[in-house]
């Protein structure tokens, strides 16, 4: 503060003031105490930061993913030893390595970090469609395991979506990505530790009775599935209006939006009833594979004419990521195929002798 006799009134700068003038003139105590206000401004800091912050997210979803082939593995395994059928399934589900499933999430943490919000937020709303329509095209009482494992790309992306919507302007986001890869890891190590505890021990535990975990599984192992599709939708659903409001903070326009959201509507609307009726005419997990460059076929062609050539590289990086995820569930797929159809089978032969009933009573 310099006062001049005859002058100007004196100005004060806020460093004649204290702390106190920096907090009034708009510096909040989050932004003073916060881990990037104390780091020098460098050019490459804030790139460093949205990196940490992608691999996080990318972390949290593959977490969530290996959560869910763990369940899986688990359910199947159960199935399958409860099958004189099925015991060469079996055996593949518990000669699977488990040395690879850290490799699995590394290898998926950095495919979904590559990918931007933009396709993941595509790829979470065309399995969604999907999801939703073969729901819908299922007989009563039909149930479809294989949804779960196609589900694995989608969801890590859908977890990523919420995550990046949820936390987008947060004073302290990366503490919170921090801590969510912290539990989702968490999560993750004990669920494997399950699968790996009953692919190992479970046939011996069940007969003996002595282990309160197998036990437990014992008597509601069946509920498995059910607590996997509530767990499922509960999360697609938050992923679906994160996707929504991802891509529309990018138009500028009503016009742009429409123009946009208008070719992507009829694409995956065509993309869905392709995919069911090739998925009735093939047999295998072999259809899968088959739907899978077809989806990323049409979604490549439309960011071709409506997007932006990162958005076309992020397709070539989610088909990378798809391909990765159905390899290394490969066995499990194939079982839930053979289950899909024996219960397929089973209700056809049972609408068929209730239906035989019917005329015999008329």
């Amino acid at each position: 503060m310099i006062y001049q006799p005859g002058g100007a009134a004196p100005s004060l700068r806020p460093a004649d003031l204290g702390a106190g003038a920096w907090l009034r003139r708009g510096s909040s105590p989050q932004k003073m105490f916060s881990l990037g206000s104390w780091l020098p401004a460098l050019p490459g800091l804030a790139w460093g930061w949205a990196l940490l912050d992608a691999l996080l997210q990318g972390l949290v979803g593959a977490c969530a993913v290996s959560v869910l082939c763990s369940l899986l593995k688990v359910y199947l395994y159960i199935q399958c030893l409860n099958d004189p059928q099925r015991q060469a399934e079996k055996e593949a589900i518990r000669a699977q390595r488990w040395v690879l499933e850290p490799l699995h999430v590394a290898v998926l943490t950095g495919v979904l970090a590559l990918v931007g919000s933009r396709v993941a937020a595509l790829v979470v709303l065309e399995f969604s469609l999907r999801a939703v329509s073969t729901v819908l095209s299922l007989g009563k009482g039909a149930r479809s395991s294989q949804l779960y494992l196609q589900c694995q790309y989608s969801l890590g992306c859908g977890v990523s979506c919420g995550l990046s919507f949820l936390l987008e302007g947060a004073p302290h986001g990366t503490c919170n990505l921090a801590l969510a890869a912290g539990l989702a890891g968490l999560l993750a190590t004990y669920a494997r530790r399950l699968a790996r505890h009953v692919c190992t021990l479970y046939e011996l535990h069940s007969r003996a009775r002595y282990c309160g975990v197998c036990i437990l599984l014992l008597a509601a192992g069946h509920g498995i599935p059910r607590l996997l599709r509530n767990a499922l939708a509960v999360t697609f659903a938050v992923a679906d209006l994160a996707a929504v409001a991802l891509i529309n903070r990018d138009f500028l326009s009503t016009a742009e939006a429409v123009r946009f959201w208008t070719p992507l509507t009829i694409c995956y609307t065509l993309l869905v009833v392709y995919m069911q009726e090739e998925l009735r005419q093939s047999a295998g997990g072999r259809a899968v594979y088959q739907t899978v460059l077809v989806r990323m076929g049409g979604l490549f062609i439309l960011l071709l004419t409506v997007g932006r050539w990162t958005d076309v590289l992020h397709v070539l990086v989610s088909l990378l990521g798809e391909l990765w995820c159905l390899l290394r569930a490969g066995v499990m797929l194939e079982a839930c195929w053979r289950q899909d159809f024996v219960a397929q089978s089973r209700l056809d032969r049972w609408s068929g002798s209730d239906s035989e009933l019917e005329e015999t009573s008329r």
